[in-house]
Order: C-alpha cells, then structure tokens, then sequence
C-alpha cells in the first residue's frame, strides 16, 4: 500500500485555481463582517490582473494536488538602499487543516528566495495583532517584529 504523500509543492498559481484561492480566502477574511473575496467574473479579473502582473508572484502550495495554502508577494522598484527593491508579502493563509505541517515554511521560503532573486535588501508583511500563533510562525522562519505597522482602509464612498 503506497502512503499519502503530505509534502507540500509550492508554484506560481494559475487560472484553474481560483475555486480553490477563494475558498482559502475565505478563510482568511477577518473578522467575518469584512468583505471576503469576490465571485464570478470579478473574481476572475482580479485573478487574470494579478498573473499578468510581472512584479506579483501569486503562489499556491498543493499537497496530493489539492490547493492548501497561498501567499503573495510584491516587488517594488526603489530609490532608496542602493536603488534595490523590496518586497511585501500579502494574504498568507494556510487551510486549518494543514497548519502545522510545513505547507506556510514552504510558501514563505519559496517568496523569499523569488525576493533574493530579484535582488531585493527586504521582505515584510503585516500580521493583524491578534494572530499571535501567526507571529510565532513568522518569528520562527527569520522574520522580526521591527516596525509598528498601520493601515487606513479606504471605504467606498458610493
């Protein structure tokens, strides 16, 4: 009897995984009366927008090719630290059934060296205060509590 393979395969994400994606956004969405990810073809645009995007590197972790994990990364051209550019990740979300298992190392080892490759002095991410089981996580895999982060959400006026 061959045993399930649980290491997770980190790529670029594509078209066919956005069921998937939106599902792991959900997931994500917090707390619940924030608006979650969009449906149908706005979704679809975003997805499309964000793939062509040369400076995004949308990835997705997949374990026995079911779609588990996800995280973003932006780089940004710079004029500053000797014209390098840095990146940010975003939208980091592992699927609660996989936590713990590597899949969220294995997304943010992958941006990173996709950051490194790019010549990039930084990455950073936020992480909302609250998520203390996340920060260990990022501390653990080299990342350090700097910066005080803020965010102005800009609502729609209409």
């Amino acid at each position: 009897m061959q045993m399930e393979d649980r290491s997770p395969l980190v790529r670029r994400a594509a078209a066919t995984d956005l069921e998937q994606l939106l599902a792991l956004y959900r997931e994500l969405s917090d707390p619940p009366e924030q608006p979650g990810p969009p449906a149908g073809a706005e979704a679809e645009a975003a997805l499309a927008a964000t793939l062509a995007d040369p400076s995004r590197h949308l990835v997705v972790a997949t374990v026995n090719g079911e779609v588990v994990g996800t995280a973003d990364l932006l780089i940004v051209a710079n004029l500053t630290h000797g014209a390098r550019p840095w990146g940010i990740v975003e939208n980091v979300v592992v699927t609660h059934t996989h936590r713990g298992t590597g899949v969220g190392s294995a997304v943010l080892e992958h941006l990173i060296a996709i950051a490194r490759q790019a010549g990039c002095y930084k990455v950073q991410l936020l992480s909302a205060k609250h998520r203390r089981n996340a920060h260990a996580f990022y501390r653990a895999i080299g990342f350090e509590p700097v910066a005080e982060g803020f965010k102005l959400y800009l609502e729609d006026e209409g």
